[in-house]
Formats: structure tokens, C-alpha cells, sequence
């Protein structure tokens, strides 16, 4: 029938080409052959149709005939008690040539009702009579809202999926981790010392201030969770005080992907950052991890000198953000041994101000927009070119010393200008640009390759130099100063000396 069917569509008569529309069918009807090839050509059309609707109304009674699943377990990941959960997909397959019907599809082991499906777009908690045609399937999505259950530690759910097909019941798991958290809400003012809890992640749905005078802690292994638009705003001091063991983890309080397979881990924007402002002193940021945000750090006006940084922010990770990982403004501030990665407008911006750079890795392979702007941007402050006035001399030239550090990603390393007889300096840094050294660039090693690993399609950003890098063993410890405890160690506690590694991290991939 097949065949027959195919020879009357791709075989019109060979006047079709030559004649128009009426004179064809004229042709064709006073044509007995044609007539003929009609009649079959209609019988042969109602009859695969007649053969296919018979296949189709036939509904599987076999209890052999069972679904199957695009996978073997949904797995929700780590979820927040109380909040919605984001949607989780996947597909039921109808692999057999008779309809499937789906006598019940149910959640089992959850007595809570703390899970919800969708099937087919049809919201509820239980479906029943749900057909599927031969070789066909349906789409089945699930929700999650779970319910506090007052520990520190997470705690493991595990529910079933039940669908029963002719007398016989297919499972499917579903495993998540629900994480009680302590939650701040509106803007929450610290007029005193205060420190945040470590037992359980801090969600914080509006913004923390820190009043001038006051001193606000997050000790060690703390986990801050931030909403859109939240913010940490520093009149006073700041104390992130993380360990190598147990750093803290501040960033977008949303888990799991974006879309497809694009985590919100590398997702910039998801919350404000942290703001220094004029009155703001003697800030520490110790093993931290500071993700996800839109403008990372930001200090305005931080007074301080170079004896006395506003903010001293050391083995840490600083990354994605939608303007600059580090911004600063007449300030005072030290990085020593930071990752300084992944920012949108560049990594880096220092405009005035006393400034010290220290074993640390600024790249940029941002995912989502180009490179605004080189991997440090560097000026003076000049009210004659539209910085703002707040009663401060008119120029103010930048104080910046930048030693045993890794140049490496899109933008080009620095901005160009005119250092000449201006108190800034490059020492025994890896560039990844051309040039050549003089009273600014010293002991400079040009077109270096640190050998990072990136692949931006598997989101992998590992910022560990390779095993046969130039890095290694060219950070000169003379240079550390008054650091020399701080940088001492790494981001993961290894030990720096005998022979320091350029860069953030002391030990090579591998």
C-alpha cells in the first residue's frame, strides 16, 4: 500500500509539466487510465489510514508492556525548607505499538504532600487513565516545598513516583536534601558587635548593615544565602574570618541550573555585593568564597592608607560578577592571595587610593557577555575628568604595588597609561600581553602562559597553574612584606615556601 501510495504522489502525469491546472484535468478525466490510477490511488489511501486507525485504538493489555524513563532517578539536589523549589523534568516512554494506559500515576512516602506533579500539563497529586500512542511519551514535572525540620545538618528525603500499568506498578525515586536555614528578613542594622550563627546557612532576603562603630563577624564555615538585590553595606567593620577548612560561602541563595545545563553557580547578578562606604575601617576578608553578584566588592571612599588598608581581603575567591570583581574608589584596600575571576566589566578597578596586590590570579573567561575592560584598570583620581567631589584634592594620584601575580584571560591585562614617575609598580608578575620591563614593570615575565585550565563549555574555570608553568617557583617571598603571615599559605592551606608559586594557588594540576 505503501509502494502505491508513493507512486501516485511522486509520479503526476508527465503533461503536468506542460499544460496548465484546467487543461490537466480535463486530460485526466477523459483519460480511462488515469481515472483508474485514481480509484486505486484512493483505495490504497483509505486503506493505510483504515490499518493505521485500527493499530492506534488498540490499547495494550500485556502486563509486560511497562513504561520506561528518560532517567532512573530525579534527583532535586539541596533544597531550602520553605521555599519553592525549582522544576525538575523528565520523560515517560511509551515503547510498544498499542496505546498505554496509565491506570495511576502518585507520589508514595509522601504523607507531608511536600511534592507536586505535573503531567502532560495537568497539575495535581495523583493522575489516573493517562493514555500514551505507540512510540509516544509525556512529560512529567515535579516540584518540591519542604517542610522545616529543625536541624543543623541536612536531611535526606526520599519519595516514589508510582505508575501502574496493566496490574503491574513502575517506581521511579525521587532524593532530595532539605537544609533548614536562619532567615533575615527586611534590612537587618548591626548598631553593635554582633556575629552571624555557622550552624545553619543565613538566608538573607533584604540586606545586612553594619553601622558606624560596629563590628559584625561571620565566623568560620558560615553560609550566607542572598536574594536578588540584597546587599551588605559596611558603615563600620567587617569580619569575614573563614579557615582553609572551613571557609565561608557567600553568594545566590538559588541551587541547581539556570537552563539546560548552565549551573547558577557561574550566574552573575543573582544578588547586589558588598559596599564599603566613607566610614568604613579595618575590614578583613579571610578564606571566603564571594560569588554570583553585580558588583562584587565596592569601596567608596574608604580612607586608610597603605600602613592601614580599609579592607584587607586574603585567600579568597572572588567571582561572577555582572561589573567588576573588586572596585575601588579612593580606597585603601589589600588582596593578598585572591583568585580574581569571571566579571563582565573586568576584574579589577582602582581608581586612586593606596593599593597592594599580592599573590594573586586575576582572570577572565566570562560566560555570558563580552569583556568590557581589561583585567585591572588602573587611574588617578581626577575631578577634572568627572569624578565626584566630596572635598578631596582635586588629583590624587594611585598608589599601587602588584607583586607575584598572574595576568592571564580576555580584556588584555591592564589599561594603558602613563605610570611614569607615579608610585606604581609590577614586580615579578606573570603577563600575558608583550612588553617589556622598566621602573614600573620589573622582573615581568611577557606572553606567559600560567596554564590554566578552561574549557567554558564544561564550565570549568580551574585557576591552579599547570605542571610545567613559568609560575612555578618565580614568586620571590621578599616581596610579602608585613603579609608574610597571611600569604604564608594558600587559598587550601598549603604552604608557600621554600618555593613560592606566582599566583593564587602554591600547587600545580595534577
Amino acid at each position: 500500500m505503501l509502494y502505491i501510495f508513493k507512486y501516485f504522489w511522486y509520479s503526476p502525469p508527465p503533461a503536468a509539466r506542460n499544460i496548465d491546472a484546467c487543461l490537466y484535468v480535463t486530460s485526466v478525466m477523459r483519460n480511462p487510465c488515469y481515472i483508474l490510477r485514481y480509484i486505486i490511488y484512493m483505495c490504497a489511501l483509505a486503506a493505510a489510514l483504515s490499518a493505521t486507525g485500527c493499530i492506534e485504538d488498540a490499547v495494550s493489555s500485556s502486563p509486560s508492556d511497562q513504561p520506561s524513563f528518560s532517567t532512573d532517578t530525579v534527583r532535586m539536589g539541596e533544597l531550602f525548607t520553605l521555599d519553592a523549589s525549582p522544576t525538575h523534568r523528565f520523560v515517560v516512554y511509551n515503547r510498544h505499538d498499542k496505546v498505554m494506559n496509565i491506570s495511576e500515576i502518585a507520589f508514595r512516602g509522601d504523607a507531608a504532600g511536600q511534592f507536586r506533579l505535573n503531567v502532560d500539563g495537568q497539575a495535581g497529586s495523583s493522575f489516573h487513565n493517562m493514555e500514551v500512542r505507540p512510540n509516544d511519551s509525556i512529560f512529567v514535572f515535579v516540584e518540591a516545598t519542604l517542610a522545616e525540620n529543625s536541624a543543623d545538618l541536612p536531611v535526606q528525603v526520599l519519595a516514589w513516583i508510582d505508575f501502574r500499568v496493566n496490574g503491574v506498578t513502575s517506581s521511579l525515586p525521587v532524593k532530595a536534601t532539605a537544609q533548614d536555614v536562619v532567615r533575615f528578613s527586611g534590612n537587618t542594622r548591626y548598631s553593635t558587635d554582633a556575629s552571624l550563627a555557622a550552624n545553619r546557612p543565613c538566608f538573607i532576603s533584604d540586606s545586612l548593615v553594619v553601622e558606624p562603630g560596629a563590628t559584625l563577624t561571620i565566623p568560620a564555615g558560615a553560609r550566607l544565602l542572598m536574594h536578588e538585590e540584597s546587599e551588605i553595606i559596611v558603615h563600620g567593620t567587617l569580619r569575614i574570618a573563614g579557615t582553609a577548612e572551613k571557609p565561608v560561602s557567600i553568594a545566590g541563595h538559588r541551587t541547581g541550573f539556570v537552563a539546560a545545563q548552565i549551573p547558577y553557580e557561574v550566574m552573575s547578578g543573582q544578588w547586589g555585593g558588598i559596599r564599603f562606604t566613607s566610614t568604613s575601617r579595618s575590614s578583613e576578608i579571610l578564606h571566603a568564597s564571594i560569588r554570583n553578584s553585580t558588583y562584587g566588592l565596592r569601596l567608596e571612599h574608604a580612607g586608610g592608607d597603605a600602613a592601614s588598608p580599609a579592607l584587607v581581603a586574603a585567600n579568597s575567591v572572588l567571582r561572577n560578577t555582572k561589573g567588576y570583581v573588586v572596585d575601588a574608589t579612593l580606597s585603601s584596600v589589600a588582596l593578598l592571595g585572591c583568585e580574581l575571576a569571571e566579571a563582565a566589566m573586568g576584574v579589577v578597578s582602582l581608581q586612586g587610593g593606596d593599593c597592594t596586590i599580592n599573590q594573586c590570579s586575576l582572570s577572565n573567561y566570562y560566560l555570558f557577555s563580552a569583556v568590557g575592560g581589561p583585567l585591572l584598570q588602573v587611574g588617578h583620581y581626577d575631578l577634572e575628568n568627572g569624578d565626584s567631589d566630596d572635598g578631596l584634592p582635586a588629583e590624587m594620584p594611585l598608589n599601587l604595588a602588584v607583586a607575584n601575580s598572574i595576568f592571564c584571560g580576555y580584556g588584555g591585562d591592564l589599561n594603558v597609561g602613563n605610570f611614569t614617575g607615579f608610585p606604581v609598580t609590577f614586580t615579578n608578575c606573570l603577563l600575558q600581553s608583550a612588553g617589556s620591563n622598566d621602573d614600573n614593570f620589573i622582573n615581568c615575565l611577557w606572553e606567559a602562559d600560567p596554564g590554566f585550565n578552561i574549557d567554558r563549555h564544561a564550565y570549568i574555570f580551574d585557576y591552579r597553574v599547570g605542571p610545567t608553568s613559568p609560575a612555578l617557583e618565580y614568586a620571590d617571598p621578599a616581596l610579602w612584606g608585613r603579609y608574610a603571615t597571611l600569604l604564608g599559605t594558600d587559598i587550601n592551606g598549603d604552604a608557600r615556601t621554600p618555593s613560592p608559586t606566582a599566583g593564587a594557588y602554591q600547587r600545580p594540576r595534577g
